[in-house]
């Protein structure tokens, strides 16, 4: 069963967790020193702050699937839609995931995504409190239908 994904950047986390805690009736499940994770069951969703961008408000929004299978149909679902799709597979935030993004009309990135595991670091990387960007997301709408993955986490992206 597939899970609706939201990320907000928050310009401070204690406060901002103290919120949602109170909001959703439970405590994160995942907390670092610039992010917060819920998974929720009712509604079924995967809420993640974080301080990371340079401005508050919404990051991006996303369908997480269970497995690949799920993964392939949301794939089809973004080409369909229209916009140009980018794959992405590595690591972006605190997890490792197969992902494919695309940007609305509206302008706002979607992230269809299948988490592997945890990272210890954000986006992997040894020099990650360095990067100012909230995670991945293209800031966007491509250029081309399916630029490398290498260019996921520029400071000109947007989210995680």
């Amino acid at each position: 069963m597939k899970r609706l994904h939201i990320h907000v950047s928050v310009a401070e986390l204690s406060s901002a967790i103290s919120f949602y805690q109170q909001l959703f009736a439970a405590e994160p499940s995942v907390v670092k020193d610039d992010y917060a994770k819920w998974m929720l069951d009712d509604p079924r969703v995967n809420f993640a702050i974080s301080t990371r961008s340079g401005k508050t408000g919404l990051d991006h929004l996303g369908i997480q699937a269970e497995n690949a299978d799920e993964l392939a149909e949301l794939e089809q679902r973004a080409n369909a839609a229209g916009n140009p799709v980018r794959p992405e597979n590595g690591a972006c935030c605190y997890m490792e995931s197969n992902k494919y993004w695309t940007v609305d009309p509206a302008g706002i990135p979607w992230e269809q995504f299948h988490s592997l595991h945890e990272v210890p670091t954000f986006n992997g990387s040894a020099d990650a409190k360095s990067s100012t960007s909230a995670c991945c997301a293209p800031s966007e709408k491509p250029a081309t239908p399916a630029p490398s993955a290498s260019s996921c986490c520029s400071p000109k992206s947007g989210c995680c």
